[in-house]
């Protein structure tokens, strides 16, 4: 391991909080900072918390004197940079948000780093910077044709990364990943708002008819990618990750269906009766998919989970 001594943004969210608990396998500390807005949650963090290698400081990112005076306190290694608006209604009406916590957050935390450029500084980012794919997979050597304002943020928070390491010669790395299932995502997300609808007896709503399509990681996947991206990524490297498993969205909710239903002692047929088709999102891109060739062949990561033994982890949790 590179780095014994880490400082995670937004470590109280639902990826972050996943990372934080793979990584203390590993870690001699963790720094841990997160303004708990909507999206972070102290209940994540539960099972941690009390943790001597763990420690949460609940702050705003673009506060660089405090992020400095961790960095120095703790004697810290690397930044995991996770915190950030990420749901993309939420951006088209509020787009402001968004730019002052991904873009601005994210040059407040290159400028740290160019203080104290012993610090790796590691980019979690999104398979959205691309735009929408009719054929083919996203790769790290494609274009960024981003289609909404939060994937217009984390492009530009991409280019900072990219061009502070260049410009300064600092050590970074960058990641992209498809969309993210499992425990502790926050229930405005695709599954946990359809198990709660289904739990509750609520509509089913799906964007347009349903065809847009996603790739799907299981959470804990992505966390083990990112671990194996500080031991063993290069700086200056950009690695895609994906869940190798395509569906579309009206496909993903008969699935879930199929597993929810047994357990709820339910007929699947009446969970169906819900779903309602809702006015489609402005500028709704149709189809991600990644190629995530680099991160197997050069760092041999692979995913452990299938979509359905994900599923399983993941509805078992939330009936929890």
């Amino acid at each position: 391991m590179r780095f014994k001594r880490i400082l995670v943004t937004g470590g109280a969210g639902f990826i972050g909080s996943a990372f934080i608990r793979y990584g203390l396998q590993k870690m001699d500390k963790i720094v841990n900072v997160d303004l708990l807005t909507y999206a972070g949650h102290e209940k994540n963090m539960a099972d941690f918390i009390d943790n001597p290698r763990h420690t949460f400081i609940r702050g705003n990112i673009c506060n660089s004197i405090l992020i400095k005076r961790l960095c120095q306190e703790y004697q810290l290694e690397a930044i995991v940079h996770f915190a950030a608006e990420s749901h993309v209604d939420r951006s088209i009406e509020n787009p402001s948000s968004f730019l002052e916590t991904n873009v601005y957050g994210t040059f407040a935390l290159l400028e740290v780093v160019r203080a104290l450029p012993r610090i790796h500084f590691h980019h979690v980012s999104t398979d959205e910077v691309y735009g929408s794919l009719e054929n083919g997979m996203f790769n790290e050597n494609s274009s960024y044709q981003p289609n909404s304002p939060y994937a217009a943020s984390k492009a530009a928070s991409d280019h900072f990364v990219r061009a502070w390491g260049h410009t300064y010669g600092l050590s970074t790395t960058i990641s992209h990943c498809t969309n993210n299932y499992g425990p502790y995502q926050h229930d405005e997300k695709f599954i946990p708002h359809m198990i709660r609808n289904c739990l509750q007896g609520e509509p089913l709503p799906i964007y347009g008819t349903g065809i847009n399509i996603r790739d799907w990681l299981f959470v804990d996947d992505h966390a083990e990618a990112l671990w194996m991206i500080l031991e063993k990524g290069k700086s200056g490297e950009v690695y895609d990750i994906g869940g190798e498993t395509e569906m579309r969205n009206i496909d993903l909710l008969h699935v879930l269906i199929d597993c929810l239903a047994p357990r709820l002692s339910q007929d699947a047929q009446k969970l169906r009766n819900l779903i309602t088709f809702v006015k489609d999102r402005p500028g709704h891109d149709l189809r991600y998919a990644i190629d995530c060739k680099k991160i197997k062949d050069e760092l041999g990561w692979t995913q452990r989970h299938t979509l359905p033994q994900g599923l399983e982890k993941t509805v078992a949790w939330y009936l929890q």
